[in-house]
């Protein structure tokens, strides 16, 4: 995601430092007066007219409460109420109250954002001709409150930054949250420019990567505040009123710091910096050269892939570029081979740097990645030989015969009529074609079947009887069984695990347990639940996996404290990878099923891990679709389920498309005690809003996703196309990732229930 440095803003102030060779003037607002966001130029202006106070129109009827350059056609925004929680919508109202405070009201009377004293004491308000917006005090000796106190991304001649004072780059050059990049005046003295943790729920900041070298340990002559002077210079003054230090200047290469992760920069001869990414890696946004680069290729200690590296991986070089702070080894006295040779054996290594006979091994995420001519070195860039993409991933097939396959597609199915009429009519026929088609292999378990996998561990049930302290800590519940919290032992150290006991009919916990164990243990990827081992003991089965310590995607949208919109777009991303792996990436197509937030695992690090294969359909390469009875959950399921015809992988595009949106809009798909009809079901009101242009309303209580309105629309466009009542004309998974990481256009969708009218009928 890129930032706008805020040092990059004052060549841009200094064309208009004519405007603030006069002296200040007042525009005064008397206490009562009010702005409202109507789409009119409703505005508070200084009085030369250089300067207005009020409400800047943004997307989709939405404003935002800021300061602007008013007499230049680009009305430039220098200030901007920060901290609003949810961006203005029309009809809003900025008033100053009687008792002094500036307050902004949503057209409902809501609170969205308030300044001023605690204790009233202010006389009227005033936009200065310096861009200063003050709330005068009654005695006038100093401001009660003042814009200049409270900076965003810009600073203006005649501006000063105290100590502790910060100002923070936008998001982007249009949307108006914070960003990467902080200026700060420190405790000590010294002026710095640092990345931040973004995003993040707390600012943790990274180390200076420009500092103004004014601080003092003894805080006798350090600086203690910054000016901008209406010559156009920026002073860091001392605490001896001395303007002792040098103008801060803009190093040759701390705008190279605007460039994302995994990137490196290159400064043009007008010394602006432009983002490349090295060979075999790719912009996160294709539109967007400061979001950092990704690998086009699978990346990290992962399974088989490091198996004899040398046949898979090469070397390409760049000169003259590194980045200098990856590093994690350091290897002297190393020529290049021997540099290439370390690095190509260490599955860490993502890039090796060789100069002066010194090699640094580097590993992901790269930062700070830049291009020095005085550098004399190389960057040696390890990448796939064959151009292996991470969508050329593959996994082994699925052993045994085409026809216990076809059994282990049929058995266990989830009937979802609404009738327990209807039910009976599918379960009938299915348990007794199957009953007695399967009983003699019931009354005899073979303990060499192909569920033994030879990378998983074959657990007894004392062993895991054990982990779990007696099956005692219950994590959920699932079709066919508990899942458990466990720990075991390992060469020292504990290690948790989720121990799924399964506890329905024999035939089927029979069915559901070779299932999950032949997908899930022959399936290889960072967005699928990893199963660690299995115990089938007597009449036994149990599954073990990796412990997920932030529990599942429902209890955060739904329960918990609901993650941000940066996270959730994430989690999305992370989710449509891995159904592409499961319907695209496999030798052995899989069907999930079962799609929704329950079934959504989440790590340490909120990534999202697919779970739950207990309900998957098995496709060998000839087949495309399926007849079985209904599988899924109610609310997730697609339409052709109802109708008696074959099913594909489009079934588990509709189901994402359905938990994209509650992924938007933090409710479930189906919320019938809302009271309000018009929104119980979650896609019928999401279209609706998107067709009436009313799509704050899904979103209404979440700042950045209102201050994100671009990326908003265009992901409610994915979900209506996913949701698509015709199966054909929903996208596939591949496409469905490529939309929402920017590489596909995405066009406007029809109306997704041309064949019912409504979705409802279906649920």
């Amino acid at each position: 995601m890129s930032s706008v440095n805020p040092l990059l803003l004052l060549p841009l102030l200094l064309l208009f430092q004519p405007i603030f060779a006069v002296a200040q003037s007042y525009s005064n607002v008397s206490l009562g007066s009010s702005l409202t966001a109507d789409g009119d130029d409703t505005s508070w202006r200084s009085p030369s007219g250089d300067f207005a106070f009020g409400f800047r129109p943004l997307e989709n009827n939405l404003f935002l409460l800021a300061i602007w350059f008013d007499k230049i056609p680009d009305k430039t925004i220098v200030w901007y109420a920060d901290g609003i929680e949810t961006a203005a919508p029309k009809g809003s109202k900025v008033e100053l109250t009687n008792d002094g405070k500036l307050v902004l009201n949503d057209p409902q009377g809501k609170k969205l954002w308030e300044a001023g004293p605690v204790n009233g004491g202010v006389s009227y308000a005033a936009m200065l001709d310096n861009g200063n917006f003050i709330l005068v005090s009654r005695d006038s000796s100093i401001n009660s409150w003042e814009s200049f106190k409270q900076p965003t991304d810009t600073i203006l001649p005649t501006q000063t930054m105290e100590v502790n004072s910060v100002l923070y780059s936008r998001q982007t050059e249009n949307t108006f949250s914070r960003g990467r990049f902080r200026l700060r005046l420190l405790q000590d003295g010294n002026l710095v420019l640092n990345i931040a943790a973004f995003p993040s729920l707390t600012e943790v900041q990274y180390d200076a990567y420009y500092w103004s070298h004014t601080f003092d340990p003894n805080q006798t002559i350090a600086g203690y505040r910054v000016v901008f002077n209406e010559s156009g210079y920026i002073y860091v003054g001392n605490a001896r009123l001395r303007w002792s230090f040098h103008t801060v200047l803009v190093p040759k290469d701390i705008k190279c710091g605007a460039c994302g992760y995994n990137s490196y920069c290159i400064l043009t001869p007008e010394r602006r910096p432009t983002c490349q990414c090295p060979p075999g890696y790719s912009f996160v946004d294709p539109n967007n050269s400061f979001s950092g680069c990704k690998p086009n290729f699978i990346q990290g200690c992962q399974g088989e892939e490091w198996r004899n590296p040398g046949d898979k991986f090469e070397f390409q070089t760049l000169q003259d570029i590194d980045w200098p702070t990856s590093d994690y080894e350091k290897l002297d006295l190393y020529r290049e081979k021997e540099c290439t040779s370390a690095c190509l054996s260490d599955c860490l290594c993502a890039v090796a740097i060789i100069r002066a006979g010194t090699c640094w091994k580097k590993k992901l995420p790269l930062s700070n990645g830049r291009y020095s001519s005085s550098m004399n070195g190389k960057a040696l860039i390890k990448v796939r030989k064959d151009g292996f993409s991470i969508q050329q991933n593959s996994c082994p097939p699925i052993s045994g015969p085409k026809k216990d396959r076809s059994t282990l597609i049929l058995v266990g199915s989830l009937l979802l009529g609404s009738s327990v009429f209807f039910n009976l009519l599918l379960l009938a026929p299915t348990c007794l074609m199957f009953f007695f088609k399967d009983y003699k292999k019931m009354r005899k378990i073979n303990q060499e079947s192909s569920v033994l996998i030879s990378n998983l561990r074959a657990f007894t049930y004392k062993e895991l009887e054990e982990a779990t302290g007696g099956f005692k800590e219950e994590l959920g519940k699932g079709a066919f069984g508990i899942v458990y919290k466990g720990v075991i032992q390992e060469m020292g150290s504990k290690n948790y695990i989720a121990v799924k006991k399964l506890d329905k009919v024999v035939q089927e916990g029979e069915k559901e347990f070779k299932t999950e164990v032949s997908v899930i243990g022959r399936t290889h990827h960072k967005n699928l639940v990893q199963l660690l081992g299995f115990c089938e003991e007597g009449q036994h089965r149990l599954l073990v996996y990796e412990f997920m310590s932030n529990s599942n995607l429902a209890k955060h949208l739904f329960e918990i404290s609901k993650p941000d919109w940066n996270q959730r777009i994430q989690i999305a991303t992370c989710i449509a990878r891995g159904l592409m792996y499961l319907h695209e990436e496999c030798n052995t197509q899989i069907i999930h099923c079962d799609i929704k937030p329950q079934n959504i695992l989440l790590d340490d690090n909120f990534t999202a891990r697919i779970s739950d294969f207990g309900l998957a359909k098995l496709l060998m390469n000839e087949q495309t679709r399926t007849r079985t009875g209904i599988r899924g959950t109610k609310g997730y399921v697609a339409p052709e389920w109802f109708r008696n015809t074959p099913v594909t992988v489009k079934v588990d595009v509709y189901s994402f498309g359905v938990m994209l949106l509650e992924i938007i809009c933090c409710r479930k798909s189906v919320e019938l005690e809302l009271g309000e009809e018009e929104k119980a079901i979650l896609t019928d009101w999401a279209y609706d809003c998107y067709r009436e242009g009313k799509l704050q309303d899904l979103v209404e209580n979440d700042g950045d996703a209102m201050n994100d309105m671009r990326r908003l629309e265009r992901l409610v466009m994915i979900a209506i196309w996913c949701i698509q009542e015709e199966p054909s004309l929903r996208p596939s998974m591949k496409k469905v990732l490529q939309m929402l990481e920017g590489v596909l256009d995405v066009y406007v969708p029809p109306c997704p229930y041309p064949l019912t009218g409504n979705h409802s009928q279906s649920l």
